[in-house]
């Protein structure tokens, strides 16, 4: 088999891959320093952790899954006990994008991501419907990128990103550039400041005097039609009146140079912050 070090085992995102690598091809070897998520990961999933330097020899791959902020603290602190030819997988292009990973080039970098469930989905079960992050009943794509090393790692790289977010429906292959693209730049600068506008014109009509449960009904609702028109999940066109709301809206919410969120010096400055 082959032999796979998880680091952070015991997080929240640690004992989610964990369930999944438990019916894999990997043989895994579980590291937490925190004695809670030592504890977290016994209590769930029945699995013990190990030694860092059991775990390290004679690694195939090393998965960190470490918050952006401690990547580069973790990965100086064991890239010499790494195996020459081993694989070095991270979950988020943040640190690799910043420089964060120490320098072996006889060593593989890997990222891979999850898309997340897409509002749009025919998942048939309550568990795969109510599976929002995902990694659990319901399919996702995830995003991947081979930083450096042999193309002929990319395959170990894609089997490891979907084997620890399966159910996967696509695998798409990326840079490290394009993944800030996606995250922070597409995903949180844009989509999560956006909804999270949403949600603040959802309060302001509340307070208004709209019912709560009303006001929540409605938003989502023309989320979800307004969303397969825009995306092209079905045919359809808008109404003269939202065209014109539309038009009259975005220059009264949006900057001119909004787009320049996804500028580089933009992108760097937001990982940056993150890292």
């Amino acid at each position: 088999m082959t032999k796979l070090a998880l680091f952070g085992a015991g997080g929240k995102m640690g004992v989610r891959l964990s369930r999944n690598l438990a019916t894999s091809e990997f043989e895994t070897f579980h590291v937490e320093v925190s004695p809670q998520g030592q504890a977290r990961l016994k209590e769930e999933l029945g699995f013990d952790c190990q030694d860092p330097d059991v775990a390290l020899k004679d690694v195939d791959v090393v998965v960190l899954a470490v918050p952006d902020t401690a990547i580069q603290q973790v990965a100086a602190s064991i890239i010499d006990k790494v195996p020459s030819g081993a694989m070095i997988v991270c979950l988020d292009a943040a640190a690799p994008f910043a420089g964060h990973l120490p320098k072996r080039d006889d060593v593989t970098y890997f990222v891979s991501h999850p898309c997340h469930p897409p509002i749009f989905n025919n998942e048939e079960t309550m568990e795969g419907r109510k599976d929002y992050f995902g990694g659990i009943a319901a399919q996702q794509g995830i995003v991947n990128a081979l930083m450096q090393g042999p193309e002929s790692d990319y395959d170990l790289g894609e089997r490891v990103g979907k084997t620890i977010f399966a159910p996967v429906a696509r695998s798409h292959r990326v840079t490290v550039e394009q993944m800030a693209l996606l995250e922070p730049g597409l995903s949180e600068t844009v989509c999560a400041s956006l909804l999270d506008v949403m949600k603040e014109a959802m309060d302001e009509v509340v307070a208004r005097g709209v019912p709560n449960e009303a006001a929540r009904d409605f938003l989502l609702g023309h989320m979800n039609i307004l969303g397969a028109v825009i995306f092209g999940e079905i045919e359809g066109v808008f109404s003269d009146a939202c065209n014109k709301a539309i038009k009259f809206g975005k220059p009264v919410l949006m900057r001119d140079d909004w787009k320049r969120v996804f500028e580089p010096d933009e992108i760097a400055a937001s990982i940056e912050r993150i890292t």
